[in-house]
């Protein structure tokens, strides 16, 4: 078993060949040593592998061609299908695009597969307005019951009539079904033949005595629990029609009983969430359907599209990175993550993105895109600023090869202190050299962010501010020290210079 990031997995035959000598190349071991256990794995079990192309999508090189053919004004998707197809490969390597390409003027004019496969799908959910005609189901809006109607239809609503479909209006409050749970109290008529509420607000205690209830005693603060009929009338009443108006239930009036006196309220100025039509009239349970989108409707593709998977492939993908927009012309992020391998060009723009990010922070940080896990140390791998802009622009999303929960796979933390100390003090390199990293990883990890910069150093030129900022301070960064690849070498022996012979030479006898 290897620990592979956080997890532990066997080895291949091809990996136990390349497993020798790798303890001594970091730094660990002067000697390399095998140790092997019973019922384990042998050197010969090591065995080289066949070569095949890799399943991924290598997407900056097929961004790089869509910019290009964006410039050219060719279609962008179709450029990158006609590059990927000339690309050897025993098993064809889908992008998402090759049906939407073969019909490029269907009336939905989506361009990729899985768009297509969700729209024909979806069912659009329509309303019968007032007017009786079909149309798009809007957001619901609060809106007073007074101005609620409850649409009637007077002929079949099935939606194959050829013309409007006759309708009547009514008040909403006229419908007892209607306000059945909007305020408190009993449904009560109305003068007007809407509907209201009556509310116990008190009870008759003799001839002349009124108790208040106790949420009423609540409502206005009143003080006593009982009081004269007179006061009632005089100081009470105009506090309840005070707090009965704040909770939008105006008094039309009170009804005294011989044991109970009532407050008969309004419910005209409570509110609900109704649909409002095209016409601005706010329906009740309007009669709906739903049915295909308009785009499909007289589509001849439509059973085509009804085949298509509707998993997200690469160009949807692209999409929702916003790596391209809808035509597939790559944006600012897009051209960014074309210039880069793997999910390092994600990290980049994503840094970019964040404006609050600070550039001479990110420079050191993007040591950390091929850190894996060796310099996190007991710290988690995936902290650090960098891997929380990269889940700010690209949540927890997965893709293989490029993003493991939002961040690159190989992403480690830890590895920006190493380069930043080892930058400013190169014979600072070995205090960072411990039981589990060695030499070698630091050498190596510092080769590697090297070599990142002068990639960024050597891209094309955008029109990004932070773009050309980060550039130049890779620039400087690089002309302050030398590299370590380009030390002097001593000179080749005479033996070094001549053709290796594989061949064992036995003594003759």
């Amino acid at each position: 078993l290897f620990p592979y990031t956080s997890l532990l997995r066997s080895l291949r035959g091809d990996e136990i060949l390349r497993r020798f000598g790798r303890a001594g190349r970091r730094g660990l071991d002067e000697t390399g040593y095998v140790l092997v256990g019973g019922n384990e794995l042998r050197l010969r079990d090591g065995r080289p592998t066949t070569l095949a192309r890799s399943a991924l999508v290598d997407w900056g090189a097929l961004l790089g061609v869509m910019h290009a053919a964006a410039e050219q004004r060719r279609d962008p998707f179709g450029e990158a299908l006609r590059v990927q197809e000339r690309l050897f490969t025993t098993r064809p390597i889908v992008l998402g695009v090759e049906s939407s390409l073969r019909h490029p003027d269907a009336p939905c004019g989506l361009k990729t597969d899985a768009e297509r496969a969700r729209f024909v799908r979806r069912r659009q959910r329509q309303l019968l307005n007032s007017k009786g005609e079909w149309q798009p189901f809007p957001a619901l809006v609060e809106r007073r019951w007074s101005e609620v109607m409850i649409p009637t239809y007077l002929n079949p609503t099935d939606g194959k009539a050829a013309g409007p479909v006759a309708v009547s209006l009514r008040p909403a409050l006229t419908d007892a079904a209607a306000v059945a749970k909007v305020g408190f109290g009993e449904l009560l008529s109305l003068a007007d033949g809407n509907w209201g509420r009556a509310i116990k607000v008190a009870e008759r205690t003799g001839d002349d005595g009124v108790e208040l209830t106790k949420w009423i005693r609540k409502q206005t603060g009143w003080n006593g629990r009982a009081t004269r009929l007179e006061i009632w009338r005089t100081l009470v009443v105009p506090l309840i029609e005070r707090s009965l108006r704040s909770q939008r239930l105006p008094v039309v009036r009170f009804i005294e009983e011989p044991e109970t006196i009532l407050a008969l309220v309004s419910l005209a100025d409570q509110t609900a969430k109704v649909s409002v039509d095209a016409h601005g009239v706010a329906l009740w349970k309007p009669r709906e359907r739903e049915v295909f989108p308009e785009a499909c409707a007289n589509c001849e593709w439509v059973p085509e599209c009804r085949q298509l998977s509707a998993s997200t492939g690469t160009a949807l993908l692209w999409r929702r990175l916003e790596l391209v927009d809808s035509q597939g012309r790559p944006t600012v992020r897009g051209r960014v993550v074309s210039f880069f391998h793997g999910g390092d060009g994600l990290a980049v723009a994503a840094a970019l993105d964040d404006a609050t990010y600070p550039l001479d922070e990110l420079v050191y940080d993007l040591a950390n895109l091929d850190a894996g896990f060796r310099f996190a140390g007991p710290e988690d791998r995936w902290g650090g600023r960098l891997a929380v802009a990269c889940r700010m622009a690209y949540g927890h999303l997965s893709v293989p090869g490029y993003l493991e929960s939002g961040v690159p796979p190989k992403y480690g933390s830890g590895a920006e202190v190493v380069v930043r100390s080892i930058h400013r003090n190169p014979a600072s390199k070995s205090r960072f050299a411990t039981e589990f990293l060695g030499t070698g990883d630091v050498d190596r990890i510092i080769i590697e962010w090297r070599s990142l910069l002068r990639q960024l150093v050597h891209a094309p030129h955008l029109e990004w501010p932070r773009w050309t900022q980060l550039q130049q301070l890779a620039r400087d960064l690089l002309q302050e020290t030398e590299s370590p690849t380009l030390s002097e070498l001593p000179p080749l022996e005479y033996t070094q210079t001549r053709r290796v012979d594989h061949r064992l030479k036995l003594r003759q006898h």
